[in-house]
C-alpha cells in the first residue's frame, strides 16, 4: 500500500492536540512528527482525528424501509449505508440487527438477508461494517440459530440484551425508567385485555404489519414463554464468551440489572436510562454507552438520563449514532459549546472509547503502530463541524471538497 503524511493539520493525540505531520504507512500509522514522505496531503486549517467508531446504529433501517411497511431491495440499502457512515466519519460501525419475535421490518429472517448482504457486499464496502446482534431476549425459539450462524460467520458481531417485551409488559402506573429488574418478584405487570395496551403497542404493531389484536395475540403467546427466558439468556451469554463476543446490557434501571448481565459477562450497558444503573457501572468498571441523538439535541426523548449530564459527571464513556449517524459528530460539537469537557476528552466518545468497549485494541487513537482510520474535520470556531475525508486502515473511504 502507499506511504502519505497529512501536513499541516491539528492532529487530535492521545495526549494532547497538536499541528504536526503524520505519516501512514502500508494501512497504519508510521510516524508522527517525521518529515514529510511519500505523497502529501495538505490538511491546512483542518483537524486530523482518529475515525469514529459506532458501537450501536439502527438508522439503516431508514434504507430497509423508507416508509412504513414498504421495504427497499437489501443491496441497495447496505451500500448505500456504507456510503452514509464513510461521510460521516464512522470507519467501524455496528449495525443493530434486530433479532425479536416480531414479523416485519425486525424479524429474524430479515436481519439473517441483512447480515449475508453484509457479507456478500464486504468486497465492495468503504467502511468496516459489523453487526451488533440486538437480540430481544424472549425471541429464542425464533432466534437461536441465526445468532449460533451469526457468531461462527465473518461479522465479528457483538451481542445486546434486549427486552423490550418486558418494557412493553410492565404496569400502566410504571414508566420505562421505574420499572423494577424483568426477572426480580417486584417487576409488576399490565393486563393485555385491558384496552390502554392497544394504545402502548400500537406503533409496534404498525412497524411488524400486524393489526392490533393480531399484535395482541402474538405477544400473548410470546409472554407466556417467560420463565424460559433466564435459561435462554444463559445460553446465548455462553455462546458469546466461547466466540469472544463483546457483550451488553441496554436500557438498565437497576444496579441489579446491570450486576445481572456484569455476571454473564456483559461488561458495557448500554443507554442506561437512571442514574442507579449508571453508578453502578461506574463504580464495577462497566463500560458506559449513551445515545448521540440524547446529546445533541440536549436530552432523551424519553425522558431518561441526558447524556450530556452523563458526560460531565464522568459517567459516559462512548456515544453511539442510535438511530442516526451525523449525531456523533453533532454530539461532540453540542457538547464541546457548552464546556462538558475538554475537546480531546469528547472526541474519545466516539473513538477511543467505542474502541476499549468493544475491545479493538488496533484503532481508536492516533499513535504509531494503530490502523489509519483517520478523518480530516473542517470545524471553524464556533461553526458547525463536517467531515471532509474518512480513511479506513488507509484507505480513503470519503473525500468531500467544498465548493469554496
Amino acid at each position: 500500500m502507499m506511504t502519505f503524511t497529512y501536513q499541516g493539520a491539528l492532529a487530535y493525540l492521545p495526549d494532547q492536540i497538536v499541528e504536526t505531520t503524520v505519516t501512514v504507512a502500508d494501512g497504519k500509522i508510521a510516524e508522527i512528527g517525521g518529515p514529510v514522505q511519500g505523497d502529501v496531503i495538505d490538511a491546512r486549517g483542518l483537524i486530523l482525528a482518529p475515525a469514529l467508531i459506532d458501537v450501536h446504529g439502527d438508522a439503516f433501517e431508514r434504507q430497509l424501509m423508507p416508509r412504513p411497511n414498504v421495504y427497499f431491495p437489501i443491496d441497495t440499502a447496505v451500500i448505500d449505508t456504507d456510503r452514509q457512515l464513510a461521510v460521516n466519519g464512522i470507519a467501524t460501525a455496528y449495525h443493530a440487527v434486530t433479532l425479536g419475535w416480531e414479523p416485519g421490518l425486525r424479524a429474524v429472517s430479515r436481519g439473517r438477508a441483512l447480515m449475508e448482504a453484509l457479507i456478500a457486499l464486504a468486497p465492495r464496502l468503504t467502511v468496516e461494517n459489523r453487526v451488533q446482534l440486538r437480540w430481544e431476549t424472549f425471541a429464542f425459539e425464533e432466534a437461536f440459530e441465526t445468532i449460533e450462524w451469526a457468531l461462527k460467520a465473518p461479522l465479528t458481531p457483538s451481542i445486546a440484551f434486549n427486552d423490550h417485551t418486558s418494557m412493553t409488559m410492565r404496569a400502566f402506573d410504571t414508566s420505562m425508567q421505574d420499572r423494577a429488574f424483568e426477572h426480580s418478584p417486584d417487576f409488576t405487570t399490565a393486563s393485555l385485555n385491558d384496552d390502554r395496551m392497544k394504545q402502548r403497542t400500537a406503533g409496534h404493531a404498525k412497524r411488524s404489519g400486524l393489526d392490533e389484536e393480531s399484535y395482541l395475540d402474538l405477544l400473548r403467546k410470546v409472554w407466556d414463554r417467560r420463565d424460559r427466558v433466564p435459561q435462554s439468556i444463559q445460553a446465548v451469554a455462553s455462546a458469546g464468551q466461547l466466540a469472544g463476543a463483546p457483550m451488553l446490557s441496554h436500557d438498565d434501571t437497576r444496579a441489579e440489572t446491570r450486576a445481572y448481565f456484569r455476571e454473564i459477562g456483559a461488561a458495557s450497558a448500554e443507554f442506561p436510562m437512571v442514574l442507579e444503573a449508571a453508578q453502578a457501572a461506574r463504580d464495577a468498571g462497566d463500560a458506559i454507552i449513551f445515545g448521540s441523538p440524547n446529546a445533541a439535541r440536549g436530552g432523551s426523548h424519553i425522558g431518561s438520563l441526558g447524556a450530556g449530564d452523563m458526560v460531565e459527571a464522568g459517567l459516559c464513556d462512548a456515544l453511539a449514532s442510535d438511530y442516526f449517524y451525523p449525531a456523533m459528530l453533532s454530539a461532540a460539537a453540542k457538547l464541546d459549546a457548552e464546556k462538558r469537557a475538554d475537546r480531546s476528552k469528547l472526541w474519545s466518545l466516539v473513538s477511543a472509547g467505542p474502541a476499549r468497549a468493544m475491545g479493538l485494541m488496533d484503532r481508536g487513537d492516533i499513535s504509531v503502530g494503530k490502523r489509519a482510520d483517520l478523518v480530516l474535520v473542517d470545524w471553524p470556531d464556533g461553526k458547525t463541524p463536517a467531515i471532509q475525508g474518512t480513511w479506513v486502515a488507509g484507505r480513503c473511504a470519503y473525500r468531500g471538497m467544498p465548493a469554496g
